[in-house]
């Protein structure tokens, strides 16, 4: 095997130089184009706006509900179709979401929590080159809303005639909302990378209870995710 010489002058230290940034370029261009998976994991915090409306007859004229904020581990994962362009699925555990009492019942508390899983699928515009370290985007997505477990309280008892024995329980129906996005990317790494969102979905649902009441609740809310990822 022919021994390697390195050459001290400055001319060739140049070209050894650019030799390897153009190298770090094509590499990390090669992780950032059409074809291209990534996966994330870290948190999501959903805070709802809520506008309720008010609970059905027989009740309290001004009987409202608030619902209250979660945070859950989350992830997602996400296709490059061109170099702009991609397809991007958030993942994580179920929220979990307290209902309190407001207006005519202020100060009762609690008076019920469901789960929820807010199942999105964002198009995301990525702004910049592909082999950008840096990369904002705008994303558009639809969301299913599935809540389950809903569960209520004495407290709700009490202000529809439920009993221990037979208690008021209730349902929220299942939709569909609009959720824009704004966010950005950086790569750390070639493969790397801090992703982090906000983003709003435009979402109401209603609850039915078995006392044959029911309560419109626009939740609105406002969504921040953070995460690591790792690009394929």
């Amino acid at each position: 095997m022919a021994p390697i010489f390195f050459s001290s002058s400055p001319r060739a230290a140049a070209a050894l130089a650019a030799g390897a940034l153009a190298l770090l370029a094509c590499g990390s261009a090669s992780a950032q184009v059409a074809g291209t998976w990534s996966v994330r994991a870290g948190f999501t915090h959903i805070a709802p706006q809520v506008k309720s409306g008010n609970l059905s007859a027989p009740s309290f004229p001004g009987t409202t509900v608030d619902v209250g904020s979660d945070t859950a581990l989350t992830g997602g994962i996400n296709y490059m179709v061109t170099d702009h362009w991609a397809i991007d699925v958030p993942l994580g555990l179920p929220f979990k979401h307290e209902f309190r009492g407001t207006g005519a019942i202020a100060g009762v508390g609690k008076v019920g929590e469901t789960k929820v899983i807010p199942a999105t699928v964002f198009a995301q515009y990525r702004f910049g080159e592909a082999n950008s370290a840096f990369r904002p985007y705008v994303g558009l997505g639809v969301t299913y809303a599935k809540f389950f477990k809903e569960r209520t309280t004495a407290a709700l008892n009490g202000l529809t005639g439920g009993t221990p024995a037979n208690p008021t329980t209730a349902s929220i129906d299942d939709k569909w909302g609009i959720t824009p996005q704004v966010g950005f990317v950086w790569n750390f790494s070639e493969r790397w990378f801090v992703d982090a969102a906000y983003y709003k979905s435009f979402l109401k649902t209603t609850t039915h209870l078995s006392s044959g009441q029911s309560i419109n609740i626009r939740l609105n809310p406002n969504v921040f995710s953070v995460g690591i990822g790792y690009r394929f």
